[in-house]
């Protein structure tokens, strides 16, 4: 019961995360909101949501702050970890669509394997490379389309996916010894908000021109929809750990961009071609055989 109730969380998360992606996206061509003020919103605010509520919790949220080597390690993951992602997604978001940005994040894997790789100074096993060789052969194909002369994304866009996957790969190993000595959700709630004040201050949000696109009714309920179901789509993910395997996480989250992909598909009525939903295809079995294989190998180095 307990496995078919983490199954059950695991998709829910999966589905409320890839339905954040064309709504942001909506918001960006609409109104044409820009990334540094819908984020800093975004993570200030649900930041601030989950620190009240493991309050109310009678959770001691300043407790972190008594270790000099855990608000360093903390600062880090809020700016690199969890801005990293965060900044990175929300941009090839508005330099391509939700669909590409959510299939850059799956990536991570191949990023993991080859510093895993170097970090031990071991070349990848054979599994590993096949897995690698045919991500990359998907993500070829969405691409460029089939067609050798041309990326079917700006540039911009491929950097920006580029970091998507990268700075997933960081998030996803920084943070291990962080959240087991303070818990996830604690961490997670004061990463959000040091992330979104960094770049408040890097981008002043109280300069920006975008406050009065707030009074329109579309921006302030787009805004407040992002932030609800983001937030809730994240609990979810990690509430369903207690249930099911990571690998099986992993997994699963691959309803992320089929969630995406119809969404979009219904509301802007964009559709990839035919070799393009073959790559990204190809990328999510190739990528799912890589969770599978290096499950093992990322959690050995989390734990060193």
């Amino acid at each position: 019961m307990n496995r078919v109730k983490g199954i059950a969380m695991i998709l829910s998360g999966a589905a409320l995360w890839g339905a954040t992606g064309p709504l942001m996206e909506w918001l960006f061509e609409t109104y044409g909101l820009s990334v540094s003020f819908l984020l800093t919103l975004r993570l200030i605010i649900a930041g601030v949501l989950l620190l009240v509520f493991l309050k109310l919790k009678k959770v001691k949220i300043l407790s972190v702050f008594h270790g000099g080597i855990w608000v360093r390690q903390l600062l880090i993951f809020s700016v690199l970890g969890m801005l990293g992602v965060q900044f990175s997604f929300v941009s090839s978001i508005e330099t391509s669509n939700a669909v590409v940005a959510t299939l850059f994040q799956f990536l991570a894997p191949v990023y993991l394997i080859l510093f895993i790789s170097l970090r031990h100074k071991k070349f990848p096993p054979k599994y590993q490379l096949i897995g690698m060789i045919g991500t990359m052969a998907g993500l070829f194909l969405l691409l460029t389309n089939g067609r050798l002369d041309e990326l079917a994304i700006s540039g911009i866009a491929l950097f920006w996916g580029v970091m998507v996957g990268l700075a997933f790969a960081f998030y996803t190993l920084y943070p291990g010894r962080l959240m087991e000595e303070w818990g996830v959700l604690l961490i997670v709630g004061w990463s959000m908000l040091f992330g979104g004040i960094f770049l408040g201050l890097v981008n002043p949000v109280f300069k920006s021109n975008d406050w009065p696109l707030l009074a329109k009714p579309g921006v302030s309920l787009g805004i407040l929809a992002v932030i609800i179901i983001g937030t809730l789509a994240f609990v979810l993910f990690l509430s369903s750990m207690r249930f099911i395997l990571p690998v099986e996480a992993s997994i699963l989250s691959a309803f992320e961009p089929l969630t995406a992909m119809i969404i979009s598909a219904l509301w802007f009525g964009q559709f990839l071609e035919p070799i393009q939903l073959g790559g990204a295809a190809i990328m999510l079995v190739f990528v799912t055989w890589l969770s599978l294989a290096g499950n093992g190998e990322s959690k050995e180095l989390a734990e060193e």
